[in-house]
């Protein structure tokens, strides 16, 4: 391989840098340049083309570089792209008039220091800033040297210097310009092209070749270097556009520039390292991307939410309000919960097992049948006492984990005290004369563990001798096991089993039970006497190991001695059963037979909404008719139809504009000026303010012949029959509707009339804000901001530490003639030295370090229009570093690439950044791969040289 580069002087032609490779070589520009058509020169690149060169207002292009000018009453922020409103008070930075070139820093003393922008130095006067071959090229086309009075340009040996001292141009155009075409060199061109014709050879113009000329037997022979290729003549290279083959090799996009090519990615992806591949941005691997649940796609997200809440400013979630559409259609009151909501009653009334409708508290009727009670029996044979406690209907059985559960038995009297949701679907006939009889026990088993087993076979036939019978009615049983391993202080016994169970027994008060000689005082004591006297059988049979409980005709032990514990079929736990090796637990619309160890349907006339349950419940008919394996009470009618929309449409139940006094059929349909959009109703609702439906059986407020017609943003006024505007923090999407839907969370709209869920913003300031990294975010980010909104953020980091600051992007309406604003500064003062202002949208990102240590960030915003606002991460860093960050930050070339602009917007990379920069030590977390394939080679090249720079002191 020749290395054409070798020669310093010619090298390779190349008027900046020459890049052997094998069989060839490459040239190459300094940041800022562009290589020529040629393949050799380079030309300055002219960075305000490029969305105004990053410069917030005013973008002047110089030589190898570019300069940010702002317009009159504001001066250049220390970024050197965005512009800060000068204020006319005190000898300060923040007057523009402190005299200072680039950089103004404010002494402890109250006078002001000036700095350079890196590739500056300071002048003798501390105020001007001279120029260096570190900036720009130092303005030079070609080569730079510095000298006392400031950069010399020179040119490669192929061209002059033009008269402005900065600018090459070839040397035949030289000659030309300089002779204006006397004798000499015109005669003296005329010698050459003879001397041409007679023989070529490369020590004469080249041989004629555009680029690398060789001397052969045959004459001379012309090549070109990588990225070009040697047209037909012979002589001539041209730039090859690799982006016709393959596209270059580039997954998306592809653009040819002289002598090479760029990929570029669509929005969504990012560019590898390899600088061809484009990867998804996976958004859901970030933090905070969605409340609820991120779906990621190719090039894109989706947020979802949970059942009973619904998203806003495109990844919140915030609880729907049932209750503000149409009442949660509940027959009386309705109760908002997160996520969900509860229709109530009044006194004296129940709800209905539809959990929507209101039902009279049922008196006994002579040919119903009551509801089985729970009962706890005991008995004693042969010395020993034993209790059942039987379930026959609201049982829920609980596994709270491997060795604890609870279960429940009947309704206790006052609602809501227990863990069941479930309302009792058959009529309970007594009527309650006084509050129930309340008592709880705590009981201790030793060495047993807390596992609800079927009884074996052989113990069960024994039992049957019964004696003594004491028999006690319970309206309700809540019962709790628990395990705990004890170790004994001291003994080297092994660590033994205590399980305890507490339960609660509540029993009511007769009317029957009242007589002459016993009044209801007499009566609450005998039973409390009774139950006491049962718990006390019950503490007995429970240490003997001789207390069962009995769902569906089969007993359980509460609890076992650990050797029982681990027989073989017992592999799943209570309510499972084993399946292809795993224990699932039984479904709905079954229960779990301990006798059989399987999952059985429920029968007709019996229901079970709740997975892994030891029994099924009766349904509201009592009638056992029906089909089995009802999954609720919905199912208890008989046959069902699957609906389009996942809801089941069932046969006995009454369809949608009809109601009957139990939900089931026969029905009757809705009369006239009412309407029911619900199926399973006992009831339908009115129009009201006298208004009559289009015809019978009608299924929605919108059947109403209203007076006028509401279109959305509005709700229908029956008692005025005029349409309302919806109020503030309430929308309606559709036409004709007598509601509007309070909004999601704690967010609320901007003005009256909303039609959107989009509309429903969040107020509350977003970030968070930590000693080493933190982030401050507009209100309902990434959805717009509200209206009429101050937020105030404080950053204030630990001792000897600065803050660095990256806006990715910032989008704040610039139509609005700056009425939304963010400004960062030291203090609340408007005089105090500003860092940061904008009032617009700059999709550039722009990275900076705080002008003072401390930071008072103001976001405000007015009434006119809005925009998505902004997420702005930073960092606190060692002050040591200063410099070097300040070298990095504010030299153009790490946003003169759309790749560098990437990874300040690229979130993962940022954290990697900034957490290195937080703590250095973390640096070796990375090994030098990872780090390799985290950031382009351009990037690492540029920090690279800042750093050895920065640490040459040192070496």
């Amino acid at each position: 391989d020749i290395d054409e580069c070798e020669n310093d002087f010619y090298n390779g032609g190349c008027v900046h840098e020459c890049i052997n490779i094998p069989g060839n070589y490459r040239c190459t520009c300094y940041d800022g340049f562009m290589l020529a058509h040629d393949g050799h020169n380079c030309l300055d690149v002219d960075e305000c083309q490029d969305n105004n060169g990053g410069c917030q207002q005013i973008c002047v292009n110089t030589m190898g570089s570019y300069e940010c000018q702002c317009k009159e009453g504001f001066f250049l922020s220390d970024n050197q792209h965005t512009c800060i409103h000068r204020s006319i008070e005190g000898m300060n930075c923040m007057n523009k008039d402190h005299g200072c070139a680039h950089i103004c820093r404010e002494t402890p003393k109250g006078g002001v220091a000036c700095e350079c922008r890196p590739g500056f130095e300071l002048a003798k006067n501390q105020k001007d800033c001279k120029l260096t071959c570190n900036y720009g090229n130092g303005g030079c086309q070609h080569t730079c040297d510095d000298t006392e009075t400031g950069p010399v340009c020179g040119c490669h040996q192929k061209y002059a210097l033009h008269s402005d001292g900065r600018t090459c141009i070839e040397k035949d155009e030289a000659a030309i310009e300089s002779s204006e075409y006397n004798a000499t060199s015109v005669a003296d061109v005329d010698k050459r092209v003879k001397r041409r014709l007679l023989m070529e050879t490369c020590a004469v113009n080249n041989g004629g070749c555009d680029r690398t000329c060789k001397d052969t037997a045959t004459g001379v022979r012309c090549s070109c270097p990588v990225g070009f290729t040697l047209q037909p003549d012979g002589k001539t290279c041209k730039d090859i556009d690799e982006c016709l083959v393959n596209n270059g090799g580039c997954d998306h996009f592809c653009r040819n520039t002289v002598g090479s090519f760029e990929c570029s990615c669509q929005k969504g992806y990012k560019l590898l390292t390899d600088e061809r591949t484009c990867q998804d941005i996976d958004e859901c691997s970030f933090e905070r991307t969605c409340d609820h649940t991120c779906i990621n796609y190719p090039g894109s997200f989706e947020c979802l939410c949970y059942k009973g809440y619904t998203l806003y400013g495109l990844t919140h979630c915030g609880d729907i309000d049932e209750c503000s559409i149409s009442n949660g259609s509940c027959d009386y009151g309705c109760l908002n919960t997160m996520g969900s909501y509860e229709c109530v009653c009044p006194p004296g009334k129940k709800l209905h097992w539809n959990k929507k409708d209101c039902v009279e508290m049922v008196k006994c009727l002579p040919n119903s049948k009551p509801a089985p009670k729970a009962q706890l029996v005991c008995s004693k044979t042969g010395g020993i006492e034993s209790c059942f406690l039987s379930c026959p209907y609201n049982t829920l059985f609980v596994p709270d984990s491997e060795n604890s559960y609870s279960l429940s038995c009947g309704v206790p009297v006052q609602q809501g005290k227990a863990p069941q949701k479930r309302n009792a679907t058959l009529p309970s006939c007594t009527d309650s004369l006084a509050p129930p009889i309340k008592q709880k026990a705590r009981f201790k088993i030793k060495d047993a563990k807390c596992h609800l087993r079927p009884r074996s076979k052989e113990k069960t036939r024994d039992s049957g001798k019964q004696a003594g019978l004491d028999n006690c009615q319970v309206t309700f049983v809540n019962l709790k096991c628990d395990s705990s391993k004890k170790k004994r202080r001291g003994r080297k016994s092994p660590s033994k089993e205590v399980s305890h169970i507490t339960a609660e027994f509540e029993v009511e008060m007769k009317s029957e039970e009242v007589s002459d000689t016993c009044n209801i005082d007499c009566v609450r004591k005998r039973m409390e006497q009774k139950l006491q006297t049962a718990i006390k059988t019950l503490r007995k049979s429970i240490n003997k190991q001789q207390f069962y409980i009995q769902f569906s005709g089969t007993e359980y032990e509460v609890a076992q001695k650990p050797a029982k514990a681990t027989e073989g079929h017992e592999a799943c736990s209570t309510g499972q059963v084993l399946q292809d090796g795993k224990c699932v637990t039984c479904s709905m619309g079954t229960f779990y037979s301990g006798e059989h160890n399987q999952c059985v349907p429920c029968s007709p006339g019996t229901y079970q909404d709740t997975e892994g349950q030891l029994t099924c419940e009766p349904c509201p008919s009592n009638d056992g008719q029906g089909v089995a394996g009802a999954r609720n009470v919905s199912e208890c009618g008989g046959n069902w139809l699957n609906n389009t929309d996942d809801n089941f449409q069932f046969l006995g139940q009454c369809s949608p504009g009809h109601y009957s006094s139990d939900g089931f059929k026969p029905c009757k349909v809705c009369p006239l000026g009412t309407y029911q959009p619900e199926p399973g109703r006992t009831l339908c609702f009115p129009c009201g303010g006298g208004l009559v439906t289009k015809y019978e059986g009608a299924v929605s407020f919108q059947d109403c012949e209203t007076k006028v017609h509401c279109s959305p943003g509005h709700y229908y006024n029956s008692t005025t029959h005029r349409c309302i505007r919806c109020p503030v923090g309430t929308y309606q999407p559709e036409f004709g509707q007598n509601y509007c839907i309070t909004c999601p969370g704690n967010t609320s709209t901007d003005f009256d009339g909303s039609t959107n869920v989009t509309h429903c913003k969040n107020q509350h300031c977003g970030g968070e804000l930590g000693d080493y990294t933190g982030y401050i975010e507009s209100p309902n980010y990434p959805g717009d901001y509200p209206a009429n909104v101050e937020c105030i953020w404080n950053i204030n980091p630990p001792p000897k530490r600065r803050i660095l600051i990256v806006v990715p992007e910032i989008f704040l309406p610039i139509e609005d003639e700056c009425g939304d604003v963010l400004v960062m500064r030291k203090s609340a003062s408007p005089t105090s030295i500003t860092t940061y202002e904008t009032c617009q949208t700059y999709e550039r990102p722009i990275a900076f370090t705080s002008r003072s240590r401390k930071l008072w960030i103001q976001f405000k915003s007015n009434e006119g229009n809005s925009g998505k606002g902004f997420q702005v991460p930073y960092v606190t860093y060692d002050e040591d570093y200063q410099q070097l960050i300040e070298d990095i930050v504010r030299d153009g070339r790490l946003y003169a690439s759309e790749n560098h602009q990437e990874i300040l917007k690229d979130k993962k990379l940022i954290k990697a950044l900034f957490d290195v920069l937080a703590h250095p030590q973390n640096y070796f977390k990375y090994t030098a791969q990872e780090s390799k394939e985290m950031f382009p080679r351009s990037f690492i090249k540029l920090l690279r040289s800042k750093v050895s720079r920065f640490l040459r002191p040192y070496k």
